[in-house]
């Protein structure tokens, strides 16, 4: 099954406003990719689990037409508000029953989605969806983030960092075992593709501000729990560890900026032609 943990309006709009997007950069590993195995023109990207739409918006740019699907009507009302571009269009459905027609699409991502898919039916309907040489592209970031700021010790800031990831650890959902990466990896193991890649450890870095950090990091599942379980814990957490960061940083403000590295992983595997 499908679980659907981000279904609320706060928390879709939350979505919007702090979770990030993958960068040009590893937009273009996963087109390079495409087009090395398919060739252009790309037609249809089918963006499964798209959220609030901030991935969906960044294919747009490749594609003649770019379909977002999510379970999540408060999540596509958000990327309905913020769709502008006539190429994209979003549908409700779930990511196991796509409603595409058999060898349609040049491409089929989840951008830190897969995790919480029923993932073998998944990825039975990802090939169902894909055209002969499309590709599949599963991409997702860990929640150790590292931060750095100018004349601050990196060290000194990111153990605040990690001793807020740890006190989340507990909150985690039981689904996710002790590190999405293994989800990943078993599925690239498990796709009988000839032609498929895995890679690790890709690092992503971009600048913010303090406050759009820690709402990044308040927007994922862990926090969420521990939110509904004790808000009056949550908030109290999630207020320590940002006055420490501003401590640590020597700054006043929490929309000071710093830097933030994301550490990606990803899978990249093209269906064979069909004979």
């Amino acid at each position: 099954m499908t679980y659907r943990l981000f279904e609320g309006k706060e928390h879709a709009a939350s979505y919007w406003k702090y979770r990030i997007s993958p960068s040009d950069h590893l937009i273009r590993q996963l087109l390079d990719f495409l087009e090395k195995h398919r060739g252009r023109p790309f037609e249809l990207a089918v963006d499964v689990g798209c959220g609030s739409g901030q991935g969906t918006l960044l294919l747009s740019k490749h594609f003649a037409s770019v379909v977002g699907t999510d379970v999540s009507p408060a999540q596509l009302e958000v990327a309905l508000q913020q769709a502008k571009e006539p190429n994209i269009t979003y549908r409700q459905c779930a990511a196991e029953e796509l409603p595409f027609a058999d060898s349609s699409a040049d491409l089929v991502t989840a951008m830190s989605a897969f995790h919480w898919f029923d993932r073998p039916r998944f990825l039975q309907e990802a090939h169902r969806v894909l055209k002969p040489q499309g590709s599949l592209a599963l991409l997702n970031y860990t929640i150790d983030m590292e931060l750095s700021y100018p004349d601050c010790c990196k060290n000194t800031l990111n153990q605040v960092c990690k001793e807020f990831y740890a006190t989340l650890q507990p909150y985690r959902s039981s689904h996710l075992g002790q590190s999405s990466i293994e989800l990943y990896m078993e599925a690239y193991a498990s796709i009988p593709y000839p032609n498929k890649e895995w890679h690790e450890c890709f690092w992503d870095t971009r600048s913010m501000p303090l406050s759009s950090y820690m709402g990044l990091v308040e927007s994922f599942s862990s926090y969420q729990a521990l939110l509904r379980k004790d808000p009056h814990k949550a908030n109290r957490l999630s207020q320590d560890v940002c006055e420490r960061l501003m401590s640590v940083m020597k700054v006043t403000s929490v929309e000071t900026e710093v830097t933030v590295a994301v550490k990606y992983f990803y899978l990249l595997a093209c269906k064979p032609q069909e004979t």
